[in-house]
């Protein structure tokens, strides 16, 4: 690599030499992870009883007041891919017969929380809704709704639409996740502690959302509100490569970088301290009257992970003091019992100083609790067993891409699943000395995704860093629990905003 992309790359916040390493991802692939056998109930995920959730339901407000508490919540993703369909018709020629999803978008315009305000622009402009779809003006329509002389909505993020109507507001998702916080998320001193991760072009215009709401929510919930953002880092971001995989040179010979998918937050949730940190999609909210069960398998989880948590941690003192039977059998009873891990074939053959340093470095981790719902074909990944090196078995989150579809045994562990992940997570990413795990240093960087996009013209491939809730999280101890369906609402298009769990 000549002087000049070497001193772009620099420029970038980026090591030139973590850049030669994604050359060579590019060039080599990632390899299929070792499957061997989807994770399902009774093996890798737990089922709990009514009488186990309504003890974290009772027992988790009492924990959670004396720890530091975070909700952290992804919100940078751009709603414009919501909106696909209708910028399709827009450059179409407006023959609604050709596309169902916008009639079924039209015909139910009215059930949008976001109608009153469409409405009001196209009355700045001489319009109304209804007026509108007499004369079958239905490219007015979308265009008052997706560009910003309108509501803008197509250059928004998710987190900032309205997507629930009430008889007094309407709530964007920001909003809900506000609501949730108070639910789940309140921790020591009487506070709700939010942060977002966002896009610096949509910053202030969050702030000023969450600003109008939090005195009168703060008033009516009796609790104080510490709201951060923060921003993708730029130096995570990827260099991007030609069809030869030399970096893609732009018109005026500077390097393209590209975002780095949501794995590229490792490192936001790395700045987080806390005890307790809830992972939830931005777009994955309800209304008032469903989320009594959200809240509910909420502090499920997490009293659930704080019950083992402290387990762990006895089992690791125990190590740090000695090497003996009895901390080694304690330690391995966490680990397979709790943790529900599973050692390697080997392991008891090993001398006793052996087992008790390899239980203290396997339980001395970061720990997650994944709510997993039942698969009904959302697209996603899901939770497996995979063989690690040392010949144990962890529990991960894989992505279709980490799978080798053309292996007929892994093809065979896929079609077995049973559940996928709807991003649910909860987080303990302190010791037992209360010191922060350094987070990256349980990433498994053999687990990026490779996909090919096009800019100006021209073919390229792009690098995402291992996603934040698969390979990012590889090295953690981590617990999948069964969670009811009704806790995953995603809105993927504006239609899905039309379903009953929206409405």
């Amino acid at each position: 690599m000549n002087t000049s992309l070497t001193e772009q790359i620099s420029k970038q916040g980026m090591n030139p030499e973590v850049a030669a390493t994604q050359i060579e991802n590019f060039k080599n692939g990632f390899p299929f992870l070792n499957i061997t056998a989807p994770a399902t109930p009774g093996d890798g995920i737990k089922v709990l009883d009514s009488s186990e959730v309504d003890h974290y339901v009772s027992t988790y407000p009492k924990q959670a007041a004396g720890i530091e508490v975070v909700k952290f919540v992804p919100a940078s993703g751009a709603a414009s891919r919501m909106f696909k369909d209708l910028f399709g018709f827009l450059e179409g020629d407006g023959d609604l017969s050709k596309s169902t999803f916008v009639q079924k978008f039209m015909n139910n315009i009215e059930k949008f929380a976001f109608y009153d305000d469409l409405n009001e622009v196209l009355k700045s402009q001489n319009s109304s809704i209804n007026q509108a779809l007499d004369t079958k003006d239905y490219k007015g329509i979308l265009a008052a709704l997706l560009f910003d002389d309108g509501l803008g909505y197509g250059n928004l993020p998710k987190g900032l639409l309205r997507f629930h109507s009430y008889p007094d507001k309407r709530r964007t998702p920001a909003h809900e996740h506000l609501i949730e916080g108070v639910q789940y998320a309140l921790g020591s001193g009487n506070k709700v502690k939010i942060h977002f991760t966002v896009s610096p072009e949509h910053q202030s215009k969050f702030k000023s959302e969450i600003d109008a709401i939090v005195p009168s929510l703060s008033k009516e919930a009796g609790v104080a509100f510490e709201i951060t953002y923060s921003t993708q880092k730029k130096r995570t971001d990827t260099i991007a490569v030609d069809s030869h995989n030399d970096p893609f040179l732009e018109e005026d010979g500077s390097i393209l970088f590209r975002p780095a998918g949501h794995g590229a937050l490792l490192e936001n949730l790395n700045d987080i301290s806390a005890d307790l940190i809830f992972i939830k999609n931005i777009d994955n909210v309800v209304p008032d009257r469903l989320k009594e069960e959200t809240k509910n398998y909420k502090m499920a989880i997490g009293g659930l992970l704080l019950e083992i948590q402290s387990k762990v941690f006895e089992a690791v003192r125990a190590l740090e003091n000695s090497y003996s039977k009895d901390t080694v059998s304690l330690g391995k009873s966490v680990f397979t019992n709790e943790l529900g891990a599973k050692l390697p074939e080997n392991f008891n053959t090993n001398s006793i100083e052996y087992q008790g340093a390899y239980l203290k470095a396997k339980l001395n981790r970061p720990i997650r609790v994944c709510g997993m719902v039942k698969n009904t074909g959302e697209p996603g990944g899901g939770p497996f067993w995979i063989k690690e090196s040392d010949g144990s078995q962890s529990l991960q989150i894989l992505e279709t891409a980490q799978i080798d579809l053309n292996d007929p045994e892994s093809q065979a562990h896929m079609n077995a699943s049973t559940h996928f992940n709807p991003v649910d997570l909860v987080c303990g990413t302190r010791n037992h000395k209360g010191e922060s795990f350094d987070l990256l240093e349980y990433r498994d960087m053999k687990t990026g995704f490779i996909t090919e996009k096009s800019k100006s013209g021209r073919e390229l491939k792009a690098l995402e860093l291992p996603g934040l809730w698969n390979g990012a999280m590889a090295g953690w101890n981590t617990i999948f629990v069964e969670v009811p369906l009704i806790t995953f609402n995603p809105v993927k298009t504006v239609n899905d905003l039309l379903r009953d769990e929206h409405q």
